[in-house]
């Protein structure tokens, strides 16, 4: 089995990412890096992209690193890049107050996964988990804005559903695309090596 090392220390990330890419033929290896440094970027994409070099380069090992946002249009994209600071300092509530009499409560949670090779080349995948801003917050499960954010088709928050049910309702599509790079960059060094 192939392996990919997920710089992270969120288990409900590397829950996902295992679920997701050990039938995709991939064992996903968690490691966390105490303070890694995060640059400030209005873009998702950047923030990750500087973390998976910062990691590959550190660990002396190809990585694949994840930043993700909550996205409210509504809001003008607010938090986006700044969720998790926006998240220690506001919080859902804050969230759920800023919402407060907005009829257009439409949200999706952006992910971009950035894997950067053994010579430090980068590469991005992005996808989109939409859904909307619930009225109050609900359920006990999962953390961050999981208790405001009800995925589309879903019946109630994502903290409604237990860890096991959770991973399902999150957009899959950027470790697919990861995978199939990946294997197109196997298929083209075995090529290139014949």
């Amino acid at each position: 089995m192939r392996q990919i090392v997920y710089v992270t220390g969120n288990a409900s990330k590397l829950f996902l990412a295992r679920n997701v890419l050990k039938p995709l033929g991939y064992e996903v290896i968690g490691k966390k890096i105490e303070n890694l440094p995060e640059i400030q970027s209005n873009s998702i994409v950047e923030v990750a992209e500087a973390s998976s070099l910062y990691a590959a380069k550190k660990l002396k090992c190809a990585v694949m690193k994840n930043d993700s946002g909550l996205v409210i249009p509504a809001l003008h994209g607010f938090p986006s890049a700044y969720s998790h600071y926006v998240e220690e300092t506001l919080g859902a509530d804050g969230i759920l107050k800023l919402m407060d009499q907005v009829s257009n409560r439409e949200a999706y949670f952006l992910d971009a996964f950035s894997y950067t090779d053994e010579h430090f080349h980068t590469k991005t995948f992005t996808c989109k988990t939409m859904g909307k801003i619930a009225l109050e917050k609900q359920g006990t499960y999962g953390h961050g804005y999981d208790d405001i954010f009800i995925p589309s088709g879903g019946k109630g928050t994502l903290s409604t559903y237990p860890d096991e049910e959770r991973w399902k309702l999150f957009n899959q599509d950027a470790f697919l695309e990861l995978v199939k790079w990946l294997e197109e960059q196997e298929k083209n060094h075995s090529s290139d090596s014949e």
